[in-house]
């Protein structure tokens, strides 16, 4: 079971009874406009996408999505390590917008990052973001992650703007 814990914050693994939470988590403006296939409309959608998540535990083929919860085990969103082509892998994460603004993303993907990238096997990680979502750039540069191309690209399907970081 993957467990892993700050000073605020649990990183487990997904259960069932965390549908509603998920669901309700996706339904803000930030993951509507940034990444709109993480939007889950009704709770049946977020079982189903947990359910299939689930089934990912324990390799390493991916994508190894894992809930954020708060220490009095509120559902506040996810962090993940998503495989991109030839080995190469990208970090993502996303907080409900009801829990934005308190450093959880930081927090979350600090504590998380080392101990994937050792699971994975991986010295280098990736992550993307549509270059105006600022507050997805800020997590990535607190968390150590420099700017390695910013311009043009492929984001869920669709050309646009995106800044690509990377940590190593």
């Amino acid at each position: 079971m993957f467990l892993l814990e700050t000073d605020r914050l649990t990183i487990t693994e997904f259960t069932p009874d965390m549908a509603q939470a998920v669901h309700m988590n996706s339904l803000d403006e930030d993951t509507r406009r940034f990444v709109p296939d993480e939007v889950f409309e009704t709770v049946e959608d977020a079982a189903d996408t947990i359910d299939f998540l689930t089934s990912q535990y324990g390799g390493t083929e991916g994508p190894l999505v894992y809930p954020v919860l708060t220490k009095d085990g509120a559902n506040v969103g996810y962090v993940q390590a998503v495989p991109l082509d030839e080995g190469q892998w990208e970090v993502g994460y996303h907080i409900g917008g009801a829990y934005t603004k308190r450093g959880y993303a930081t927090e979350a993907v600090s504590a998380f990052l080392p101990v994937i990238m050792q699971k994975l096997g991986i010295d280098k990680i990736s992550g993307i973001c549509v270059s105006e979502n600022l507050a997805s750039r800020r997590v990535m540069e607190k968390c150590g992650f420099r700017l390695e191309y910013e311009g043009e690209g492929e984001y869920q399907g669709e050309k646009r703007n995106i800044a690509r970081y990377v940590k190593e």
